[in-house]
C-alpha cells in the first residue's frame, strides 16, 4: 500500500491508476526478458554446432523459434494493454477527478492561480503525464527490473564476467540521476516562459478591440516576440540539460561491451574461461544494454515529470470546502456578525461588518469603489471563508454547510456575466436544468429578454457566440437576470445587475424584481442612487466598515454618503456640453 500511495502522489494517479502502473511495469519487465529468448536460442544453436559439428535436430529449432515469436507476440499484446489502454482510461479519470476537485475548491484557490496557468495544468500537464505513464515510467522501471534479474543470473555462470557486464548500469543511471536538480530548474523556467506567453496571447485576444482602437498593435507585437523567443530558448536549454547527462550515460553503457570483450579475452587466454561461456556473455551483453540505453532517455524524461506532477498534486491535495448537506435554517434572514476578511493578495477588505438583510426586504449595499460591497455578496454565498465573525442564514452558520447545498438557496446575478455559445433558451436554462421550455420563456419575459430575442435570426434558438459576443452588454445582463428568475431561490444577490441597462429597461427590471421580492431576501449592490431608492434598507460601506444604515428617507436626512451621492447624481442630470 505504501508503494501505491507513493505512486499516486509521485505521478498524480488515482488508486486504480497506481495499480495499473505497477502492472504495466511488470509487463514491460517480462517483455524485456522474453526478448532474451532469441539470444538463448542462438546460443543453443551455436553450442550444438560446436559440440557435434552440425545441427542434430534442425526441426526442433524451427518450433522453438516459432515458440519464441509466439511468446513475444503474446507478451507484446499484454504489455500494450497494460501500458497504453489502462493509461488512457486513467487519463480520463484524472481529468474528471481534477474537474470534480476544482468544483469543490474555495475561490481563494483560484485567486492565487492564473486562468492560463490552470488551463495548462489541466490540458498540457495531463497530456505530459499521460505520455510519461504510458511510455517512460513503465519502460524505465521495467528495464531496470529485467536488467537486475538478468544481471544477477549472470553471476551463476561466472562472477568475473558478470561484474564486467553490469558495472556500467548503476554508473550510467547515477549520471542521469545526478541531473535531477538541473532538469527541474530548466523545466520550471520553461514552464514559466510558456505560461507567460499563453497569458500574453490570451490577454491580447480578450483586449483586441481595445488594442486596435488605441492603435497599439505594434507595441503588443513588440512585447510578444521576445516572449516567443524566450520559450524557444528555454526549450533548447531544457533539451540540452537532459541530453548532456543522457548521452554521457549511454556512452558509459557502451563501455560494458568493451569490458566484457576485454575481460573475456584475458580470461580465455589464461585458460580460466571456456569459449562458449565467453560467447554467451558477448551475446547477452549485446542485448542487455539496449533497453537500458532507451531507458536512460526515459529516466531523463521521468525526472522532468516532477514539475507537472507537483502542479496536479497541488490541486488534488488542496483542502476542500465542505460541510453538512442538511439545511437547518429557520427563515432566510442573512446576518453578518462582526465579519472580518482579507484576500491573500491584499490587505483587510472587511473590518467588523455587521448588518442583517431580512426576508421579504430589499437590502441595498452602497459605497465607493473598493469599499467591500462585492466581497460581501461573495462571502454571503460562501465563495470564500471569512477570517473571523459569523455569517448566518436563518440562524444557520453557513461555514458549516456544504457549498453546493448552500448554493441552492441563492439566485445570483453578478456584474460580470458569463454566457456560453449556445441558444438563448439553453443559456437561461442553466438556472434550473430540469425547467420546461414554458418555464424558461416565462423567466425570460420577466427579464424582458423577449424584447430582443424576437429580433434575432433564429429567435430563441439563436446561438449567441462565445460569452454572448453576438449580444450587447445589456442583453447579456438580461439573460443573466432570467437565469436568476428561473432558479427562483429564496435569496437573491444582485451585483450591479442593472448597470448595463438603459433607463427604460432598468425600470422594467425593477418592476420584475418587485414581483419576485415577496417572501425573499434580496441583497442589491448598485452605484446608481435611483436603483436603490426603492430599497427597504440601505447599508453604506466605506473602507470595509459599515458607516451608515437605515431606510432611504432616513439616510437622505442624515447628510452622509448616501445623501451626498444622491445630491451629486441629481445635479449631474443638469450637466450639458
Amino acid at each position: 500500500m505504501r508503494l501505491l500511495d507513493h505512486l499516486r502522489h509521485q505521478y498524480a494517479l488515482t488508486e486504480q491508476g497506481a495499480r495499473d502502473l505497477v502492472r504495466s511495469i511488470l509487463a514491460s519487465a517480462v517483455m524485456d526478458m522474453v526478448l532474451m529468448l532469441p539470444v538463448g536460442l542462438l546460443y543453443l544453436m551455436v553450442k550444438d554446432l560446436s559440440d557435434a559439428g552440425s545441427l542434430q535436430h534442425p526441426g526442433s529449432y524451427l518450433w522453438k523459434a516459432a515458440a519464441c515469436l509466439a511468446a513475444i507476440a503474446i507478451t507484446e499484446y499484454i504489455k500494450y494493454n497494460r501500458q497504453f489502454t489502462s493509461v488512457y482510461l486513467e487519463s480520463g479519470r484524472r481529468r474528471i477527478s481534477l474537474a470534480e476537485k476544482l468544483r469543490k475548491l474555495p475561490l481563494s484557490f483560484f485567486g492565487k492561480k492564473d486562468i492560463a496557468d490552470l488551463t495548462s495544468t489541466i490540458m498540457a500537464d495531463c497530456a505530459t503525464i499521460e505520455s510519461g505513464t504510458s511510455h517512460w515510467v513503465p519502460e524505465l522501471f521495467g528495464s531496470m527490473i529485467s536488467t537486475v534479474i538478468i544481471g544477477l543470473s549472470l553471476f551463476f555462470f561466472d562472477g568475473r564476467m558478470a561484474l564486467a557486464a553490469v558495472w556500467v548500469v548503476p554508473v550510467a543511471i547515477g549520471v542521469v540521476l545526478f541531473s535531477e536538480k538541473v532538469q527541474n530548474r530548466f523545466t520550471r523556467r520553461q514552464r514559466e516562459a510558456k505560461v507567460d506567453l499563453a497569458e500574453h496571447i490570451q490577454e491580447g485576444l480578450e483586449a483586441f478591440q481595445d488594442i486596435r482602437s488605441c492603435d497599439a498593435e505594434k507595441k503588443y507585437l513588440d512585447d510578444l516576440w521576445p516572449r516567443i523567443d524566450l520559450v524557444e530558448k528555454r526549450a533548447v536549454e531544457a533539451e540540452l540539460g537532459v541530453a548532456y547527462f543522457v548521452v554521457s550515460g549511454q556512452m558509459i553503457l557502451k563501455l560494458g561491451i568493451a569490458t566484457v570483450a576485454l575481460t573475456g579475452a584475458s580470461l580465455l587466454a589464461a585458460g580460466s574461461l571456456d569459449l562458449m561461456t565467453f560467447f554467451m556473455f558477448l551475446l547477452v551483453a549485446s542485448r542487455l544494454y539496449d533497453p537500458m540505453s532507451s531507458s536512460l532517455i526515459n529516466l531523463g524524461a521521468v525526472l522532468s515529470l516532477n514539475i507537472q506532477c507537483e502542479r496536479i498534486d497541488e490541486i488534488q491535495s488542496h483542502p476542500e470546502q465542505n460541510g453538512v448537506e442538511a439545511l437547518s435554517n429557520k427563515g432566510y434572514d442573512v446576518c453578518f456578525d462582526n465579519v472580518r476578511f482579507a484576500y491573500e493578495t491584499s490587505g483587510t477588505v472587511l473590518d467588523g461588518v455587521s448588518f442583517t438583510a431580512r426576508q421579504g426586504e430589499v437590502t441595498a449595499l452602497i459605497g465607493p469603489s473598493g469599499s467591500g460591497k462585492t466581497t460581501v455578496s461573495r462571502l454571503a454565498a460562501r465563495f470564500w471563508d471569512i477570517r473571523s465573525g459569523k455569517i448566518s442564514i436563518g440562524g444557520m452558520d453557513i461555514s458549516k454547510v456544504d457549498p453546493e447545498t448552500l448554493m441552492g438557496l441563492y439566485s445570483i446575478v453578478f456584474q460580470d456575466v458569463t454566457l456560453f455559445n449556445n441558444s438563448i433558451l439553453e443559456n437561461i436554462r442553466i438556472g434550473r436544468k430540469d425547467a420546461s421550455d414554458e418555464e424558461v420563456l416565462a423567466a425570460a419575459r420577466l427579464a424582458h429578454v423577449d424584447v430582443f430575442a424576437r429580433r434575432l435570426p433564429d429567435g430563441w434558438n439563436t446561438l449567441i457566440g462565445e460569452n454572448g459576443s453576438e449580444l450587447s452588454g445589456g442583453e447579456r445582463q438580461r439573460i443573466s437576470l432570467a437565469r436568476a428568475f428561473l432558479k427562483d431561490a429564496p435569496i437573491i444577490l444582485l451585483d450591479e445587475a442593472t448597470a448595463s441597462l438603459d433607463v427604460e429597461n432598468e425600470t422594467f427590471i425593477q418592476e420584475s424584481l418587485s414581483r419576485l421580492v415577496k417572501d425573499k431576501t434580496v441583497i442589491l449592490i448598485a452605484h446608481r442612487m435611483r436603483t436603490v431608492a426603492g430599497a427597504d434598507k440601505i447599508v453604506v460601506l466605506e473602507e470595509g466598515r459599515v458607516t451608515e444604515s437605515g431606510t432611504p428617507s432616513e439616510l437622505s436626512l442624515g447628510g452622509g454618503f448616501y445623501a451626498r451621492m444622491a445630491r451629486l447624481q441629481s445635479d449631474s442630470l443638469d450637466w450639458s456640453l
